[in-house]
C-alpha cells in the first residue's frame, strides 16, 4: 500500500511528520510513503537517518497554508501548496495511492478534498469523524466534529450510515449503537431540526438507541454520536480542553507537595493504566467520510508517536474498503420511505394514545356518581330533617 503525507502540516512539522513516516517504514514492511512538501528542507531532516530509499518518495511542492487563512481563498491562491498537491496527487493516481493524511489546516484540507476528489455517489456532504476514548476501553465516534455547520435531516441520517459501516467493517462493532447529541434524553427534547431528525433515525436500519446528553459522550454507553458540525465541535474541543485541564490539576497537585509526590508513588501505576486508557493519540485521527478518496485529518498538535497512529489507521481503513461499502448503503437510504414510515409510526401512536384517553374517559364516567340521583336524594334527606325539626328550610 501506497499513501501520501502532507510533510509541511501541523505545529510540528516537517521533523515530527518525517520521523512519524520512518518509523511507519520500518513498522509496515510493504508500506510506501511520498511526502509532499518543500523537497530541500525534507531531504535535510533525512540526512544521516537510515530508512528504505526504494519505499519514500518526494513531491516538491513550495507553499504551505496556515491555519489562520481562508480556506477558499487559499487553495484557489496556493496552488503548490502540500495540502493541495496531496490532494491532486491522490486525485490523478487513485490506483497508486490509498489515503492522504494531514495535520495542516482541516478547513483547507476538507475543501480541497470535497472539492478536488468530489463525493462518493449519493452522499450530500463528507463527514469528519474522529475517535475518542471511553471509561469501557472502547472508542465513540463523533459524526460530525466540524465539516458542516448548517445541515438538514438527510445530512444526519448520511452520517449515521457512513459511520455505522465504518464502525462495522474497520473496527468490527457488531450492532454499533447510535446515539443523538441532545439536551436530553427525553424523545421530545431538542431543537427542531433535532426532534426532526428523532423519528426518522428510529426508522432507519442501525441499533440507535436515542438522545444522549453531552455529559455521557466518553461514558462507554454508545460507539456512534450524531450531530451538525458546530454542536460536534464544541462536543470535541469542550471534552478534549476539559480533560486536559484535569490531567494538568492531578499533576500540579502531586507535584505540588511532599504528601503529594509521596501519593503519587503509592498510585503511580493504576495512574498510568488511567492515563493510557484516555490517551487519544494511540486512536488516529479523523477520517473524512463521504469523499471519493480516502483522507485523515490528524491533530494538529501532532507528534511522531500520534502521527504513527494516524498511518497505521490509513492503512486499516483502506485494506476494508470502507468507500465502496458506503456507496452501498448510502445508496439504500431513502429519506422519503423513511419520512412516510415515521408518520405511519407516529399515526399508530396517536391512535394508540385516543383509544387509551378514550378507555380512562370511560372510566371515569362509570365511577362518577349520577348528579341526578344525588341531588334528588339530598332534597328528601333534606325534607326529611326539616319534618323532624332538625333544620329550618323556611325562608326568610
Amino acid at each position: 500500500m501506497k499513501i501520501i503525507v502532507d510533510a509541511f502540516g501541523g505545529d510540528n512539522a516537517p521533523g515530527e511528520i518525517i520521523n512519524a513516516s520512518l518509523l511507519a517504514l520500518y513498522k509496515h514492511k510493504t508500506l510506501k510513503i511520498t511526502l509532499v512538501g518543500k523537497a530541500d528542507i525534507i531531504q535535510d531532516h533525512l540526512q544521516g537517518k537510515k530508512y528504505d530509499h526504494a519505499r519514500l518518495d518526494i513531491f516538491d511542492a513550495r507553499q504551505v497554508i496556515g491555519t489562520d487563512e481562508s480556506p477558499v481563498e487559499a487553495i484557489r491562491t496556493k496552488k503548490d501548496s502540500s495540502i493541495v498537491r496531496a490532494i491532486e496527487l491522490l486525485k490523478e493516481k487513485p490506483d497508486e495511492y490509498s489515503a492522504v493524511i494531514s495535520a495542516g489546516s482541516t478547513g483547507a484540507l476538507l475543501s480541497a478534498a470535497v472539492l478536488k476528489l468530489g463525493r462518493i455517489k449519493g452522499v450530500v456532504r463528507p463527514a469528519l469523524t474522529p475517535l475518542l476514548p471511553t471509561a469501557k476501553g472502547t472508542p465513540v465516534m463523533l459524526a460530525d466534529a466540524g465539516a458542516n455547520m448548517d445541515i438538514k435531516p438527510i445530512n444526519i441520517l448520511q452520517f449515521a450510515v457512513m459511520a455505522n459501516t465504518y464502525m462495522t467493517n474497520v473496527l468490527g462493532v457488531k450492532r454499533p449503537r447510535v446515539a443523538l447529541l441532545n439536551v436530553g434524553v427525553e424523545d421530545v427534547k431538542g431543537n427542531e431540526f433535532v426532534r426532526e431528525c428523532f423519528p426518522l433515525l428510529k426508522q432507519m436500519p442501525i441499533n440507535f438507541v436515542g438522545n444522549m446528553e453531552a455529559r455521557d459522550f466518553l461514558s462507554g454507553d454508545y460507539d456512534i454520536v450524531l450531530a451538525e458540525g458546530f454542536s460536534g465541535n464544541v462536543l470535541l474541543k469542550s471534552t478534549e480542553g476539559a480533560c486536559k485541564m484535569l490531567m494538568k490539576e492531578i499533576k500540579n497537585v502531586l507535584m505540588g507537595s511532599l504528601r503529594g509526590k509521596i501519593g503519587g508513588l503509592l498510585i503511580k501505576k493504576p495512574l498510568k493504566q488511567l492515563l493510557k486508557r484516555f490517551d487519544y493519540e494511540g486512536l488516529g485521527g479523523s477520517v473524512l467520510l463521504g469523499t471519493k478518496g480516502l483522507v485523515i485529518k490528524a491533530h494538529g498538535s501532532s507528534k511522531a508517536k500520534q502521527f504513527l497512529s494516524v498511518i497505521d489507521q490509513a492503512l486499516e481503513v483502506g485494506n476494508a474498503n470502507i468507500n465502496k461499502e458506503i456507496e452501498k448503503e448510502i445508496a439504500k437510504l431513502s429519506i422519503e420511505r423513511l419520512e412516510q414510515k415515521a408518520q405511519t409510526s407516529s399515526q399508530i401512536e396517536d391512535g394508540k394514545k385516543q383509544e387509551q384517553l378514550k378507555k380512562e374517559k370511560q372510566q371515569e364516567v362509570q365511577t362518577e356518581p349520577n348528579t341526578k340521583e344525588f341531588e334528588e336524594e339530598l332534597k328528601k334527606e333534606t325534607l326529611s330533617q326539616a319534618k323532624e325539626g332538625c333544620i329550618d328550610v323556611s325562608e326568610e
